[in-house]
């Protein structure tokens, strides 16, 4: 193989599975898939993530009745993900769930669609699909019987929740329900990598 296709040694400042902070539940590790690939895989199998298939993420009206998904979205900047941090030696596997994980929490019809959701739902603290994200992943998916949620790594809770940036309030407003509800959110709010 020539030394263009040869993968980069893992970066010092990437994510390391064996190093990951663990759950909001313990739960005992795999033998045969790391943190983030089991991450991964329950981001794949959850209902969220399967109706991202009805979601329209963007109209082009000019050309008959073609849209985007954000399932087509997703899988796509999944792709991307991981292939940047194969060069910059981070971790493929959190990249890529963070990627397929992270407009879980957006309504139909793109941008324009969640502002005027958020419009709508002024009166009970707006919307905002970060926070519905978070309450996919950690409230509303039931597949365990002992807990809600995917029960998610702190790592892929972390960069689902800040995938455009740090978390602020918008102007003049908290920070939605969601984001203050969750029991982690103070060790969300203050980590960085």
């Amino acid at each position: 193989m020539s030394d263009l296709f040869q993968i980069p040694p893992r970066a010092s400042f990437a994510a390391n599975p064996q190093g990951s902070k663990g759950r909001l539940f313990e739960q005992a590790p795999s033998s045969n898939r790391t943190p983030y690939q089991r991450d991964r895989d329950r981001v794949i199998h959850c209902t969220a993530f399967r109706r991202l298939k009805h979601k329209t993420q963007v109209f082009i009206a000019h050309e008959d009745d073609y849209y985007r998904t954000r399932l087509t979205h997703s899988l796509e900047v999944a792709q991307i993900a991981r292939s940047i941090a194969r060069v910059l030696g981070l971790d493929e596997d959190l990249a890529e769930t963070l990627a397929l994980g992270h407009d879980l929490g957006h309504p139909p019809f793109g941008h324009a669609g969640e502002d005027v959701l958020d419009e709508a739902m002024r009166d009970f603290e707006g919307f905002d699909h970060n926070a519905q994200t978070l309450r996919i992943i950690t409230r509303m998916e039931r597949v365990y019987p002992d807990f809600d949620g995917l029960n998610l790594t702190w790592e892929t809770l972390e960069g689902v929740v800040k995938h455009n940036g740090p978390v602020q309030a918008k102007a003049g407003q908290t920070l939605p329900w969601a984001f203050r509800a969750f029991e982690g959110w103070d060790w969300l709010q203050t980590s960085t990598y």
